[in-house]
């Protein structure tokens, strides 16, 4: 069984770094090994990997199933076209794609405890800020989240883009602003380091939460999904070791509420 985390890919090296840790992590969790793949920016991507997978080894008769989690926080051109694209494109014949991570109950409550244990206070004017997106069902999956994380805190949450949409989270700070908010709080709704990070902490807001690849809850939440996808046979056994392209690994940011997403 050969399991492939897929992402958006990012140049930033702290970025792809943070991807192969959450990989590694979640390959832990499983007791195996996960692979990375990235849709944009950087290679290998999916095509690349699941075309090598589409080939037997040497001392097997058949091609090891593969599961897919698509590691994005909404269901835009990436998920819906790109990565089936991909995986029709490496010939493999036998390919489990999961759901997106989100939008999701497990994602609104890592957002929640990211908010809490990076010192969120109960008056605090929350923004959501995501990467943004042009196609409608990906808005309104980001909508979706910013209402589920209203819900958990019991206050208003603002949504804010790093890039396509409006508006934008520099803006959405000022207007929080304009109409009194005392500190204003923006929660990353972005899956690694990167640029969009980067505009997020030139927003002006007094405080921005980290990534969310960096809680821990993100690896159990992934594992979940490997575990939901595979057979019977191989659910409660040890995963087959195969290569991880992105290889280095690092620390996963620790937190003292660890509890399950």
């Amino acid at each position: 069984m050969s399991l492939i985390l897929a992402a958006h890919g990012t140049r930033r090296p702290s970025g792809v770094a943070m991807v192969g840790d959450l990989a590694a992590h979640v390959g832990a969790l499983l007791g195996g090994t996960v692979q990375v793949v990235f849709v944009d920016v950087l290679g290998p991507t999916p095509s690349e990997v699941l075309a090598r997978l589409a080939q037997p080894a040497h001392d097997e008769r058949s091609v090891q199933p593969a599961i897919v989690v698509p590691a994005f926080l909404s269901r835009g051109y990436h998920v819906r076209a790109d990565l089936p694209a991909h995986i029709v494109a490496s010939g493999h014949p036998n390919v489990t794609v999961t759901p997106a991570l989100g939008p999701s109950w497990e994602l609104a409550r890592i957002l929640k405890r990211q908010l809490i244990e990076f010192g969120c206070r109960p008056d605090d004017s929350v923004i959501l800020a995501a990467a943004g997106t042009s196609d409608r069902r990906a808005l309104g999956d980001l909508r979706s989240a910013a209402t589920s994380l209203s819900m958990l805190t019991g206050a208003r949450v603002e949504l804010g883009f790093a890039a396509t949409g409006s508006p934008d989270v520099r803006t959405a700070v000022a207007s929080a602003r304009r109409r009194g908010a005392r500190r204003v709080v923006v929660a990353s709704y972005l899956l690694a380091d990167g640029l969009f990070q980067q505009r997020l902490h030139d927003s002006g807001a007094d405080l921005i939460t980290p990534p969310l690849g960096t809680h821990p809850g993100l690896a159990r939440l992934i594992a979940n999904r490997f575990r939901n996808a595979m057979p019977h046979r191989f659910a409660s056994h040890p995963m087959q070791h195969v290569p991880n392209f992105v290889g280095r690994k690092g620390s996963v940011l620790s937190h003292t509420n660890t509890a399950g997403a």
